[in-house]
């Protein structure tokens, strides 16, 4: 991760400099992604159906990253005795944002995808920061002509609902969307949780059409291992993190927070497993809407959970090139 003060001599500070994601290269060009890993800001929330504002989110999150982004050669976990993110091997580049046409759902999503397809064709690790969950569908779009994937969420709601008042493209469509498509294998929703937005009907579609549903308590008395191991074993998995799924004791900066949700070390486990399990093909984060948490608790935790797995992603890659 060039720039820091590790390689070049000066202390860089979080606070001091452009906020890119992690500090890392900003790369406008995108006919010209050179990394492992591409960041792709997608400031789109016209999908919401209650509190909006996670437009700001890519923002408030590239900024919450600097934090980890002291410059000491990389992320040293002592509990795993691994150096995750090591500078002198980790490229990461933020490629900016889409470009969104306000009131334009189609031509904002189809810029997404734009976004998301180019960093596919580059040989690069999608990971978008969003936006509400609608950003999610041209993400799963982009997907088209790849490898067929594996659907991990974790999120409070399910997601499910076909149609609303003519609605399919908002925030509570995009599981049901990729549902659809022919190269999504399955579907494994992680935290799902008392009061949702989708009705019966929509859990039946969704275990219908390849789901498995786990709410937190489910989860809880499971364990993380046997949640895993309900995942199919060596596949490609596409993960998408709506910030409701985890508790609004610690992530209120969302539009529809839902109490009873994961908490930090119960996500990351998931999803370190996940990585170790099988090939972790594209990434969303969702639903951070900064201005409901003047202390920015919500973003902090939305750019240490992808850091950290950008972190095992290419750990584990290093372990088994074939992990692409």
């Amino acid at each position: 991760m060039s720039g820091h003060g590790y390689e070049t001599g000066r202390l860089d500070l979080p606070f001091v400099g452009i906020c890119t994601f992690g500090k890392s290269p900003l790369c406008l060009d995108w006919d010209a992604i050179d990394a492992d890993v591409a960041v792709l800001g997608a400031p789109f929330d016209f999908g919401t159906q209650w509190r909006p504002g996670a437009r700001f989110g890519p923002r408030a999150v590239r900024e919450a990253s600097t934090l980890f982004s002291f410059g000491h050669g990389g992320a040293y976990d002592f509990e795993d005795d691994v150096t995750y993110l090591p500078a002198d091997t980790t490229r990461i580049v933020d490629i900016g944002d889409a470009d969104i046409i306000h009131t334009d759902t189609e031509a904002s999503h189809k810029n997404i995808e734009q976004g998301v397809r180019r960093i596919l064709s580059s040989g690069a690790l999608p990971v978008v920061i969003g936006g509400d969950h609608s950003v999610n569908i041209p993400c799963i779009n982009a997907f088209d002509g790849q490898e067929p994937v594996h659907l991990v969420q974790l999120d409070a709601h399910l997601d499910f609902v076909d149609e609303r008042h003519g609605v399919r493209y908002g925030h509570g469509n995009p599981m049901r969307r990729a549902a659809e498509k022919h190269y999504v294998t399955g579907l494994t929703q992680i935290g799902i949780r008392n009061v949702s937005s989708t009705a019966r009907e929509g859990y039946e579609d969704a275990r219908r059409m390849g789901s498995d549903i786990l709410s937190v308590r489910q989860v809880r008395k499971l364990g993380v291992d046997a949640v895993l191991a309900r995942i199919p074993e060596g596949a490609r998995y596409y993960v998408t993190i709506d910030i409701d799924g985890f508790d609004p004791s610690i992530a209120p900066g969302t539009g529809t927070p839902s109490h009873g949700g994961l908490l930090y070390y119960e996500g990351l486990e998931l999803l370190a497993g996940l990585a170790r399990r099988g090939t972790i093909a594209g990434i969303d984060l969702v639903e951070v809407a900064p201005d409901y948490d003047p202390a920015g608790s919500t973003q902090i935790l939305a750019a240490q959970l992808l850091m950290n797995l950008i972190g095992r992603v290419l750990h584990e890659r290093r372990q088994d090139p074939r992990r692409v």
